[in-house]
């Protein structure tokens, strides 16, 4: 036999390998690769793992990629009281072991955030972990204004989580008070005296920020007092709002509406003259709403050169 058919006969021999050993596959595989839950819920994460039936398991674990080594998470200091896992006895059938794990985590913390695997270890020396993992998020809920095609009151609010988790129930609150209505959108009167909020039914510390149309602005120029002409001079408009405000400033004239508008939470004159001055009205409205605003007046007078 000379060397090139000795190469051909060791090539067709390593191509063979798999097939013969197919009952020998080693396998860790998770039904989600990805899990986002509320902060103070409980999650479940589940494994299904396969082994050769010559060996036997002698140590089931969860770890996370917080760590350089695996750290089982039953010995992280970080999930005392709150980890529990639930494995089934494995199944063998020929030459092949299947079985199941499930993780359970308690009271989550945004801090738990992490990709999460299974290993097994055997008497044999082998081990096994499946990658990836299974990738947590924990997070809070939000609220957030849902805009409608009419830009008068009410408006239309919607309780979410940015984990859009199902089967949640939700809880509304105005001005903290408990209201009897439950679901995940409301009608709300909302106005700068009464503000909004929701949680999740039975988790009152998962409660959203308070929604509220805008306080009354504050307003004053720089610099302030009487201004000469051609100085700069910037008005300022401020107002407490959730969602954020959007500001506009509008020349007053008697008798006649309001003049041209700027957007902006601030009003520039880079040479102010003294057909400038007079009254200036800031009119503060949730943005992306324009059925909420109040409004705030500043009379800016100039002095002669």
């Amino acid at each position: 036999m000379n060397l090139r058919t000795a190469a051909r006969g060791f090539v067709a021999f390593l191509l063979s390998v798999p097939a013969l050993q197919g009952y020998s596959d080693w396998a860790v595989t998770y039904p989600s690769s990805n899990i986002c839950e509320l902060r103070g819920s409980t999650v479940e994460i589940l494994c299904n793992y396969k082994y050769p039936s010559a060996n036997t398991v002698e140590k089931k674990l969860w770890f996370t990629n917080k760590h350089n080594e695996p750290v089982d998470l039953k010995d992280d200091t970080d999930y005392t009281g709150r980890v529990e896992y639930s494995c089934g006895k494995p199944k063998c059938v020929y030459y092949s072991c299947t079985g199941t794990c499930t993780l359970r985590i308690k009271d989550l913390r945004q801090s738990d955030s992490a990709e999460y695997k299974f290993k097994i270890t055997t008497n044999n020396g082998g081990a096994l972990s499946g990658l990836p993992g299974v990738k947590l998020s924990v997070t809070d809920i939000q609220l957030k204004v849902v805009i409608r095609p009419s830009s008068l009151n009410p408006v239309q609010l919607e309780c979410n989580s940015m984990c859009d988790s199902t089967g949640l129930t939700y809880t509304w609150y105005s001005n903290g008070i408990r209201q009897q209505y439950q679901g995940r959108f409301l009608w709300f009167y909302i106005n700068s005296d009464y503000s909004a909020s929701c949680a999740v039914q039975g988790s009152k510390h998962l409660t959203s920020p308070s929604v509220y149309a805008p306080e009354t602005p504050s307003v004053g120029g720089t610099p302030p007092g009487v201004i000469k002409e051609g100085s700069s001079v910037n008005l300022t408009c401020t107002s407490e709002a959730n969602p954020v405000a959007k500001y506009t400033w509008s020349k007053v004239t008697t008798g006649h509406p309001p003049g041209h508008s700027v957007q902006g939470q601030q009003l520039s004159f880079h040479s102010i003259q003294s057909s400038d001055s007079g009254q200036y009205l800031c009119t503060a409205k949730n943005e992306p709403t324009s059925a909420l605003g109040t409004k705030a007046t500043l009379y800016l007078g100039l002095s002669p050169l």
